[in-house]
């Protein structure tokens, strides 16, 4: 049980997928105007994330290791996360227009989100069991959605402020994300 809090509160908020391994840098800035979007958007990758792990996980141990054919693990890993993607795709078009085209292109993006890639290679680097590894993805895609959620609140917030006019928009987006990344380091302390 020791484990798991530790990889909770690791993945969440010290090596936080976006704030301490800059990964999934593009839909985070991206899709984090509106706070419906970032909100659907961290859902999608929570999805992904966690069942590509999964999957990932899976097919590193029963055929890549068997075969020795681990060369192939970047490559087998993006397909995994393509049609997962596909599918998540299929279903938003589906049960959820409205978010679908406010994801607009960052859906399909999602396939090439270096966060979830990242999250399936660092769970078999760090030789998670299997389910230590789901645990894992689950949570650091917590993390994702939780950094996204806090970013577009107060990236809605800043539209209403009196900003000087060269730091409206991207200036002000980065500075801001550059504070945030600055208050999860606060973190850094909790685990070893």
């Amino acid at each position: 049980m020791k484990d798991f809090l530790l990889v909770m509160v690791s993945a969440i908020f010290i090596n936080n997928v976006i704030f301490a391994r800059f990964l999934g840098i593009c839909p985070y800035l991206g899709v984090s105007k509106k706070l419906e979007t970032a909100a659907g958007m961290g859902l999608a990758v929570t999805f992904v994330m966690t069942l590509s792990t999964a999957i990932t996980f899976l097919l590193h141990k029963f055929i890549l290791v068997p075969f020795r054919i681990e060369y192939l693990q970047t490559i087998m890993f993006i397909l995994v996360i393509a049609a997962l993607v596909q599918i998540v795709e299929i279903a938003l078009k589906k049960l959820s227009h409205g978010l679908y085209q406010a994801l607009g292109i960052y859906l399909p993006l999602i396939t090439t989100n270096c966060a979830i890639l990242g999250a399936s290679l660092l769970a078999i680097q760090n030789k998670y069991s299997f389910v230590m590894a789901v645990f894992f993805a689950f949570c650091s895609a917590i993390g994702f959605t939780l950094a996204i959620i806090i970013f577009s609140g107060i990236r809605e917030r800043l539209e209403f402020a009196d900003i000087p006019e060269y730091f409206r928009n991207v200036p002000i987006a980065l500075i801001t994300a550059a504070l945030l990344a600055m208050s999860f380091m606060g973190f850094s302390g909790l685990v070893k």
